[in-house]
């Protein structure tokens, strides 16, 4: 790589006008797509493999509940649509990312990337919005199977609820992938990152929401989830869907997620230059 070219903190977040990003957007989509559909065998299996832990979170959860028996505040048929939506959010949420950076920086695939005059990240939200995509059309028949398969509980969702889900979504797909691409960049400092990767998804299962819904969590977990990013990207999705967050506490989740937002993008930037000063000292 040329230390020379790549001894600066980055491209810049902002140096291209709305309309030349449109265009870039919409060409590495399609180019994104295209590949996506060509190795759609791969992309099929990936979304099958993810069908196993709600299926069997369902499983035990009924299990637990039992059929006339309530879990914090769920019923059997309750759990089922809770892990069928939240399989669905997660979904929409997920990124790999955290896996892929040690490969970039070990083979030195940042390099190509830096030299560009876009921001990587671009490339990144690119890449996994269109993956989100194409695997929808998988995940969400699903989700409606699992519903009906288990015997699910949607008397509580309405048509306002599912459009207050709306921005909660979005918020949540913009939270988790600030997060996960900051902590991604920890590759640039440590040359394994698989057990930090672990340590966090394990950690993100149960503060998420994930692995149960948090009002069956006991009280100090669930304080400790509600004061982390983690319910705020993906449990509170599924809880407005639900109709178990509703008024004032769906504005509170979204002054929430903005927040977690901001905080993030500061994080970003502050690790990212420091990232790629490390990356080009490295490489020269």
């Amino acid at each position: 790589m040329s230390g020379q070219l790549l001894r600066r903190d980055g491209p810049d977040f902002a140096r291209f006008s709305p309309r030349v990003l449109a265009q870039y957007y919409r060409g590495e989509f399609a180019a994104a797509t295209a590949v996506n559909l060509a190795y759609r065998g791969s992309v099929i299996i990936w979304l099958v493999t993810g069908l196993i832990q709600p299926i069997v979170l369902i499983i035990v959860w009924r299990t637990v509940a039992g059929p006339t028996g309530v879990v914090g505040g769920y019923t059997a048929d309750r759990f089922v649509s809770y892990f069928a939506i939240m399989m669905l959010v997660d979904h929409l949420t997920f990124i790999w990312l955290m896996w892929e950076f040690e490969w970039r920086v070990r083979e030195g695939q940042f390099s190509p990337l830096l030299l560009r005059p876009i921001h990587p990240i671009h490339k990144d939200i690119i890449a996994t919005t269109s993956y989100k995509v194409v695997g929808l059309a998988a995940v969400l028949p699903a989700a409606v199977i699992m519903i009906i398969a288990f015997g699910g509980d949607l008397g509580g969702i309405t048509v306002g609820r599912l459009l207050a889900a709306v921005p909660a979504l979005v918020g949540a797909m913009v939270l988790r992938f600030i997060l996960e691409w900051v902590l991604a960049l920890s590759a640039f400092w440590l040359t394994k990152v698989s057990a930090l990767n672990n340590l966090y998804f394990s950690i993100r299962t149960f503060l998420s929401g994930g692995f149960a819904p948090l009002s069956v969590l006991p009280g100090v977990v669930a304080t400790i989830a509600t004061w982390s990013p983690f319910p705020w990207s993906q449990a509170f999705v599924v809880n407005v869907v639900m109709g178990e967050t509703t008024g004032s506490d769906v504005l509170i989740g979204y002054a929430a997620q903005a927040g977690w937002i901001v905080v993030m993008l500061v994080v970003l930037r502050f690790v990212w230059s420091r990232a790629v000063r490390r990356y080009s000292a490295v490489g020269t």
